[in-house]
């Protein structure tokens, strides 16, 4: 059984297990994964190892794996299933499991774990039915079926040590637009003149159909945070990024057309929709609930969907020069200068010019990014060339991401290596995962916005004039605690210190950590240029 599992996760392209195991069919999975070429990583934490295993998926578009024992294991593993489902990766949790005798008399760490992830897991399996090895095959085609999200396989020793014959995996075929709707498309395309494109997740693996439509029509685009890349941002007709909230307001609002094109209504913030032009869905599936009731409905296989409409476009009346004033000011909106600290905008825009992304190099690093004010300009200044240049928890997030995905970006490909742009309070949340880094070697730069605070709830703290408690602590020293854990620790207080670090850590041939003193002034003017 352990092995029919092991080879159906290799089949569809699963490289890595990350967990904490316990002591039943955790051990028979970890034994058995060198032979089927899978690699299992010891995490400190089995919700950082979720992270790192949701990360894996959005790289290489195979289930992820996160391996916990009983109980505690399964407790702390939800918060990485709701991340994937709702940033709609798939992802397979296999826990151990009780079994159905051990269920009537056993009470030492015993709960419902099929209840505890029901909320946030797909589906759920025991494999302990007369056809095992089809549980396993309906469990993951479920995982990666839009929209992708977590499972989870509760899996006892017995089962795991069951004989099962392996299956050969056929990955099913994307389903076709449908004509009519196509139709429908084309005639609302052909009747604008000044069309938006807004590209959003499902656009990461339909990139170069978005990039020839957008091109065909001369007209802007713009991205959300997890579509970075789908159209490369020196592409002059690229804005910025899509949060539904107000910064972007003047460019989409000239539109007499918005195509989303794989935009999912869970990246965008809780604002209502404050647009009048009709809107083109272009999508894997239509969504249960949206912001907006679509003029038309473009739905199945999404490269497909944006060639055929690219095969028909005509320019637009878009003129270049006006598509780069509106993405000028967008960025420009979100810029400051720091006094006492660097200011967040130009610690990742120093971090772009070390890594040598301003000059296009295909080796410059990934980026990961965490949940918290700092989010913003990273998202913002970190410039992506392809789709997962940049990963982020956006549908759930969730602080305690950027270093675990930054671990799985790093180990996916060590020749890119991997920078984990993060703040203080979501790196205490996953602090152990330094000595994960330092154990695999991984050639990943962490870099902590450090200003002593949930910066974030601050800045509304402050809007509601409410006394300051709660939201701040002391000022942690972060390098000392990166190097008691073998991680290189550096120190910036200034932009120079700050390239002088990044050039050693850039250098350094394993894990590094920069600990920034951040100036968080102009958070407060920056929120409300994104959100109004």
């Amino acid at each position: 059984m352990t092995d029919a599992l092991l080879r159906a996760l290799s089949q569809r392209g699963t490289k890595r297990i990350w967990g904490v195991p316990g002591g039943g069919s955790s051990l028979d999975l970890i034994a058995a994964a060198p032979h089927h070429g899978i690699h299992f990583v010891l995490c400190r934490h089995e919700g950082a190892a979720a992270m790192a295993a949701l990360a894996d998926a959005e790289l290489t578009g195979a289930p992820g794996v996160v391996l916990t024992t009983k109980g505690p294991g399964v407790g702390n593993a939800v918060n990485g299933l709701a991340c994937a489902t709702l940033e709609r990766a798939p992802l397979l949790l296999v826990s151990d499991g009780f079994s159905a005798t051990q269920a009537d008399w056993v009470t030492h760490q015993f709960f419902d774990q099929r209840a505890a992830t029901a909320a946030v897991a797909k589906g759920y399996a025991r494999c302990d039915s007369n056809d095992p090895v089809a549980e396993i095959e309906a469990l993951l085609n479920l995982a990666c079926a839009a929209p992708r999200g977590a499972v989870h396989l509760d899996l006892t020793g017995q089962a795991a040590r069951r004989q099962a014959e392996p299956k050969d995996f056929a990955p099913p075929a994307p389903l076709p637009p449908d004509p009519a709707a196509l139709d429908a498309a084309r005639a609302l395309l052909a009747g604008a003149r000044k069309p938006v494109v807004i590209a959003g997740l499902e656009a990461a693996e339909a990139s170069e159909a978005l990039r020839a439509l957008v091109t065909a029509l001369g007209c802007p685009v713009l991205v959300t945070c997890k579509a970075k890349g789908c159209v490369a941002d020196a592409d002059p007709h690229c804005v910025g990024v899509f949060t539904g909230g107000s910064l972007e307001a003047n460019c989409v609002g000239e539109a007499d057309l918005i195509l989303l094109a794989g935009l999912d209504p869970v990246e965008l913030i809780p604002q209502p929709w404050r647009y009048t032009a009709p809107v083109l869905d272009i999508g894997l599936r239509p969504h249960p609930v949206h912001y907006i009731q679509p003029a038309v409905g473009l739905h199945g296989d999404l490269g497909a969907s944006l060639a055929a409409l690219a095969a028909d476009a005509a320019p637009s009346a878009w003129l270049l020069p006006v598509i780069g004033a509106h993405g000028d000011a967008m960025r420009a909106a979100l810029a400051w200068a720091g006094s006492g600290g660097v200011a967040p905008p130009r610690v990742v825009q120093i971090a772009r010019e070390e890594a040598g992304l301003h000059a296009g190099q295909a080796t410059a690093p990934r980026a990961t990014v965490d949940a918290g004010a700092h989010t913003f300009s990273a998202t913002a200044f970190w410039a992506c060339a392809a789709p997962r240049d940049l990963l982020i928890s956006n549908g759930l997030a969730s602080m305690g991401f950027a270093l675990p995905a930054g671990i799985a970006a790093a180990l996916h490909d060590p020749a890119r290596g991997a920078i984990a742009f993060t703040g203080d309070g979501g790196l205490m949340m996953c602090l152990g995962e330094l000595a994960t880094a330092f154990e695999a070697r991984a050639r990943l730069v962490t870099i902590v916005f450090n200003d002593a605070a949930l910066s974030l709830i601050d800045i509304k703290q402050q809007h509601r004039q409410l006394l300051p408690e709660g939201v701040r602590w002391g000022r942690v020293d972060f390098c000392t605690i990166a190097e008691g854990m073998g991680v290189l620790g550096l120190h910036a207080d200034t932009e120079e210190m700050l390239r002088e670090a990044l050039a050693v850590a850039l250098a350094f041939d394993g894990p590094s950590l920069i600990d920034v003193q951040v100036d968080p002034a102009g958070y407060p003017a920056q929120l409300q240029a994104l959100r109004g």
